[in-house]
């Protein structure tokens, strides 16, 4: 018993700034609103059935209304009203967006930019003077630090908060998004046992500074205890990238791959079984190459069939696959590459090029 209490009293001692943390910041936290015009149906009484359920009236247009379809959260990181959110949660493009902040005034956003890569985008609302929530660096994180995630439960519950620690760093998960469908893999996540519910999407994840240090962006459903974030560095480059140049850019090297594994291996009869292997798809409906013409790849010589194992004296591999290397990169950086092509290693020079 002495023990538990000692433990408790620890804990509390550390924590007991959070409450103030917590008033400072929720100003700054802000829900998203997302609503579309969608067709309306009625009955009208006296009306005709439905042919094929005799005792059912047929449902008839009556014209289209704005009807909100979803939500989530966000924090402003600008006066000038500056938004982070995640990308999924403001992906449709034909969706409109309304941001209500902490005191209920409600204004439209606009979106800036969605990183295609990392699930993060950048909103705006036309309001200054604005209270903002200053970033941390996710790459000082460490296992057992204090978190605090904040933001608009259920999608219901504002403001909303739960506290917790980082129980993971460099998480891997695939997520689905409903807007579109589709499936996104997400890496280098931070894993966090603080409560993170649908609707705090895009909320922030603070530290005990009060400094966000990653978005909320997924939780595990049928688990406990079990939510992510994405570290706040990546957004804090998108931020960095739109104020500069007006854009998000993208480091793009030009070529196709399949990530080697013994699998891999195996099926292309290859004599290793790490890195980027560089062939086209084969697909009977696309003629793509392995090496996209004029690329910085194919300006460099990297060839179709060259096996990449290293860029920057950093390996490839399932843990540190080749695009996540490259998103670390400067564009416009000359790279080394280490190749292996027909049974001998080489080294090649590349000048990492933008994604148009």
């Amino acid at each position: 018993m002495s023990m538990i209490r000692l433990s408790y009293m620890e804990k509390y001692s550390k924590d007991s700034s959070i409450p103030g943390i917590i008033k400072k910041v929720l100003p700054a936290v802000v829900s998203i609103v997302v609503s579309k015009m969608l067709p309306v149906f009625e009955a009208p009484f006296g009306g005709p059935q439905d042919p094929l359920n005799p005792n059912t009236p047929l449902m008839v247009p009556k014209g289209k209304k704005k009807i909100d379809v979803g939500g989530g959260s966000g924090f402003i990181v600008d006066p000038s009203g500056i938004i982070l959110t995640n990308r999924h949660v403001v992906n449709d493009p034909s969706a409109e967006y309304v941001v209500i902040l902490g005191d209920d005034e409600k204004y439209p956003a606009h979106v800036l930019a969605r990183d295609p890569i990392h699930d993060v985008a950048i909103i705006k609302i036309d309001k200054e003077n604005l209270p903002v929530i200053e970033l941390g660096d996710s790459s000082l994180l460490e296992l057992g630090q204090t978190a605090i995630a904040i933001g608009n439960a259920l999608g219901t519950f504002r403001n909303t908060v739960s506290v917790g620690v980082v129980s993971g760093l460099a998480r891997e998960i695939s997520a689905g998004d409903t807007t579109n469908n589709t499936i996104t893999k997400l890496r280098g996540l931070v894993q966090t046992d603080a409560a993170i519910n649908p609707g705090n999407s895009g909320g922030p994840l603070i530290d005990v500074k009060g400094e966000a240090i990653g978005i909320n962006t997924a939780m595990v459903f049928f688990a406990e205890n079990i939510g992510f974030a994405l570290p706040i560095n990546n957004a804090r480059r998108d931020l960095d990238d739109l104020k500069q140049y007006g854009r998000l850019r993208l480091p793009f090297l030009g070529i196709r791959y399949v990530l080697l594994d013994k699998e891999a291996q195996e099926r292309f009869k290859l004599a290793i079984d790490h890195g980027a292997f560089v062939v086209a798809e084969k697909n009977p409906q696309s003629q793509s190459s392995a090496v996209v013409s004029g690329s910085a790849a194919h300006q460099a010589g990297v060839q179709e069939g060259d096996i990449i194992l290293e860029v920057q004296g950093i390996k490839i591999c399932a843990k540190c696959p080749l695009e996540d290397i490259l998103q670390k990169q400067k564009i416009g950086e000359n790279l080394d590459l280490k190749i292996f092509r027909d049974g001998k290693e080489i080294m090649l020079k590349v000048r990492l090029d933008e994604r148009k």
